[in-house]
């Protein structure tokens, strides 16, 4: 059941490597150069990572469920599909712009900071540390994502080059 009440607490996920598992398609990021469109195409067919999902499927009875991505926002139909056929509560999903390449932790925290404007955010929940450490110290309450195998073309990725 989805919490989509106004004033229940928001609980943040994050996609890959936190709801969805990128393994299969990092073999295009450590391409030179790196194959983006491949990356992104590639996405539908992520499985679920059944330790996150559970979660969102838990916090949904308290909270309502938002998304939060470094995906652009031209991946938005393969991201709904996804977490519909994935049994995920409904929720709004955050995506980048197709041309901002600001590396997530800035990206993501101004997200958060506009929602907290208006709304409790009970957790954050994310597997890039750098997001994590930045939104610890703006006071956020996190959940590091440490389920999924990782991957040190993704780490350089988010950190680098703002991608995801």
């Amino acid at each position: 059941m989805t919490n989509s009440n106004s004033k229940a607490p928001l609980a943040v996920f994050d996609l890959d490597n936190t709801l969805a598992d990128t393994a299969h398609r990092q073999r295009f990021l450590e391409r030179k150069p790196r194959d983006w469109d491949g990356f992104f195409a590639a996405a539908p067919q992520d499985p679920p990572l059944p330790e996150g999902v559970a979660l969102a499927r838990e916090s949904a009875r308290e909270c309502e469920v938002v998304y939060l991505t470094g995906r652009p926002e031209r991946c938005r139909r393969d991201t709904l599909d996804w977490l519909a056929g994935h049994g995920l509560p409904e929720g709004r999903v955050y995506m980048r712009r197709d041309d901002d390449r600001r590396p997530a932790r800035f990206t993501k925290l101004a997200i958060l900071r506009r929602l907290a404007r208006t709304r409790d955010i009970r957790v954050l929940v994310d597997d890039d540390e750098l997001v994590c450490a930045d939104a610890e110290r703006a006071g956020f309450t996190v959940l590091r994502a440490r389920w999924a195998t990782p991957s040190a073309a993704l780490k350089t990725t988010q950190e680098r080059e703002g991608r995801t």
